[in-house]
């Protein structure tokens, strides 16, 4: 199983959300683009989260040294980000995807992080509660199906606001993995926890 962990926008929780479903599964990890804080990237985080042993940290195809957005980043770095260099690592193993930002990332001239998503992907959606958020979480989907893309189901990050939360789900009929309480600290104890409440619903995708 290969999925594709996208978010309706920055900072919801991508990254956390990845390292639980990683544990879960006991998954293999990539991300394809890595813009900035190379020497603390998702992947350093990733690893310093899970407890397994059997989880392979696949390596960046771009590593770029700003943070921002993969486009901008990449031209600060001078180069241009080629879709044709992002190699999928092969594994045997579940492979846990994490895109950058959003579905409509710009990744050069032509590419957004949607670009990335191949047919063979389930896409689980990080939706994390703020003003706009409803709107961000919609969009998200509705670019994804327009494009026929397989949407797994959708991880809500951080308080819990019951409103927005069941008028997703009510209007898209996405089905719900899970949620991630806004801890005050996460660690290999509190991803195992979640890992343990999201493993039934994760294997049944």
């Amino acid at each position: 199983m290969k999925l594709f962990i996208t978010g309706i926008s920055t900072d919801v929780g991508k990254t956390i959300a990845s390292a639980i479903i990683v544990e879960a599964l006991v998954a293999d990890y990539w991300k394809p683009i890595q813009a900035g804080d190379l020497d603390n990237s998702d992947s350093h985080k990733i690893e310093s989260y899970i407890s397994n042993n059997k989880t392979i940290l696949h390596s960046n195809s771009y590593k770029l040294n700003t943070p921002a957005s993969p486009h901008l980043a990449a031209e600060l770095d001078g180069i241009t980000i080629d879709l044709k260099l992002i190699k999928e690592p092969k594994t045997k193993n579940h492979l846990v995807i994490e895109g950058a930002g959003g579905v409509f990332v710009p990744l050069n001239e032509k590419d957004c992080i949607i670009d990335l998503i191949q047919n063979d992907y389930k896409v689980i959606i990080v939706s994390r509660h703020y003003l706009g958020s409803i709107n961000h979480t919609l969009l998200t989907i509705e670019a994804l199906q327009n494009r026929k893309i397989n949407i797994a189901g959708i991880i809500f990050s951080g308080e819990q606001n019951k409103s927005s939360e069941a008028i997703i789900l009510n209007k898209t009929g996405i089905k719900c993995i899970g949620r991630i309480e806004q801890e005050p600290y996460f660690d290999k104890a509190v991803i195992r926890e979640y890992a343990d409440l999201f493993r039934e619903n994760l294997l049944n995708l």
